[in-house]
C-alpha cells in the first residue's frame, strides 16, 4: 500500500487526512511540533486500522529539523507517494501592525517549507512514475486578504503549473482551496461559526473537505475547492470589482 505524509499532522485537517488515508490502507507519516498530539494520533490509528505509521516531531521553520522531513521524502524505503502539505497558522489582517518577524515567519510556513517538501519528494515520485502531492490551499487564494491569500495564491498558482507539468510522469498535484472548515486553525484564532460575520452556511466539515480534495486528486485535477457554495463564490470573485471583493476577505478575522 502507499505511504504518505502529511505535515500539520497533530490536528485539524492533517490529522483528518491521516485518518482518511489510514482507513484506505496507506501507511501514514505524521510530521507536526506537537510530539505527544501525534502519538495519540498515531496510537488511535494504528489500533483503527492496523497500518504503519511514523511520527516526524518537526518545527518545520526550523532548517536542521525540516531537514529530517525531506530526508523521509527522498527515502527510497517505503517510498512517500503521497504528500499533504498542510502545516500552517493564521494572522490578523492589520499587516501594518503585525510583527514582521511573525509575517516572515508566515510566509515561510506557507509558501518556502511547502516548495522544499515538493522538490523533495517529485524526483522520486517521478523516478517511480507515481504520486500525488495536495497543497492546502484556502479560497483565500482568490479573494485579497492580507498576506494569508498571497501565500495560498502562490500555492495555486505553482500546483496548476507542476499539475500540467509532471502528469505525464503521473504525479499530481492538487491545490486544495476550502472556506471556513471547523478545525482548530480557526479555534485558536478566536473564530467560531457565526462569528465576525461568517454565516453559519458558509462552514464545512473536516471529513467532508477531506474526502472531496481526494477524490479530486485521483481524477487528476490541479485546483479542488470543495463545496459547490464556494465554487460559486471564487467564480463572483472574477466578475466583482476588486474593492468588493476585499471586503468580502474582511469577514472572518
Amino acid at each position: 500500500m502507499p505511504t504518505a505524509l502529511i505535515t500539520g499532522a497533530s490536528s485539524g485537517l492533517g490529522a483528518e487526512y491521516a485518518r482518511r488515508l489510514a482507513a484506505r490502507g496507506a501507511d501514514v507519516v505524521l510530521v507536526a511540533r506537537d510530539g505527544a498530539a501525534l502519538n495519540a494520533l498515531a496510537v488511535d490509528i494504528r489500533s483503527r486500522f492496523g497500518v504503519h505509521v511514523e511520527v516526524i516531531v518537526a518545527d518545520l521553520l526550523d532548517a536542521g529539523a525540516r531537514a529530517a522531513v525531506e530526508d523521509r521524502l527522498r527515502a527510497p524505503e517505503a517510498p512517500v507517494e503521497v504528500l499533504v502539505n498542510n502545516a500552517g497558522f493564521g494572522l490578523p489582517l492589520d499587516f501594518e501592525r503585525n510583527d514582521i518577524e511573525a509575517e516572515a515567519a508566515h510566509l515561510a510556513l506557507h509558501v518556502e517549507v511547502p516548495m522544499r517538501l515538493m522538490h523533495a519528494a517529485l524526483e522520486g515520485m517521478c523516478a517511480r512514475g507515481r504520486g500525488r502531492i495536495l497543497n492546502i490551499a484556502s479560497v483565500a487564494a482568490f479573494i485579497p486578504r492580507s498576506t494569508y491569500g498571497a501565500a495560498k495564491g502562490w500555492l495555486v498558482s505553482f500546483s496548476r503549473w507542476a499539475n500540467a507539468r509532471y502528469a505525464p510522469r503521473r504525479v499530481t498535484v492538487t491545490a486544495v482551496c476550502p472556506g471556513f472548515t471547523h478545525t482548530d486553525f480557526h479555534r485558536r484564532m478566536g473564530l467560531e461559526a457565526g462569528a465576525e460575520g461568517v454565516p453559519v452556511g458558509l462552514w464545512l466539515n473536516a471529513p467532508f473537505v477531506v474526502d472531496a480534495s481526494l477524490r479530486d486528486a485521483a481524477r487528476g485535477r490541479a485546483v479542488s475547492i470543495p463545496s459547490l457554495r464556494y465554487r460559486l463564490l471564487v467564480a463572483l470573485t472574477r466578475v466583482v470589482p476588486p474593492t468588493i471583493a476585499a471586503r468580502v476577505g474582511e469577514q472572518g478575522r
